[in-house]
């Protein structure tokens, strides 16, 4: 299994999509690093030789400058927080835990609400 930005990509997989495993990395930066790289999009990932899978991480550390996988978390995060301090109206929506993009609440949002809570429901006695 290889290693590239402290994740584990999957062996059994095509290497373009493997690199999509590591947080920052979509579809198309995938083959973009890949052609910078020179290795095809359809090699799985266990038949990468070592000195392919070297080349793979200096172009993601060289051309993306760190801003992926724990370096990108954090920054996102420290955008959120950074939000909710200044009191933004995001700021806001992110600490109740509501949909922030202007998505509708009164029906649908369950991802954020969480699930459904019934009130007053009584059953009746036997």
């Amino acid at each position: 299994m290889a290693r590239i930005s402290g994740v584990d990509i999957p062996r059994d997989k095509h290497i373009l999509i493997s690199l999509t495993y590591i947080y920052g990395i979509g579809e198309t930066t995938a083959r973009r690093v890949l052609q910078m790289a020179g290795i095809a999009p359809d090699v799985r990932t266990d038949s990468l030789t070592d000195a392919q899978v070297g080349k793979i991480r200096d172009v993601i550390a060289r051309h993306l400058q760190g801003k992926v996988e724990g370096d990108l978390r954090r920054q996102v995060a420290l955008n959120i927080k950074r939000l909710m301090e200044i009191g933004t109206y995001r700021g806001l929506r992110h600490r109740r835990g509501l949909p922030v993009r202007g998505q509708r609440t009164r029906t649908n949002a369950r991802t954020r609400r969480g699930p459904r809570r019934t009130v007053g429901v009584r059953r009746k006695a036997k």
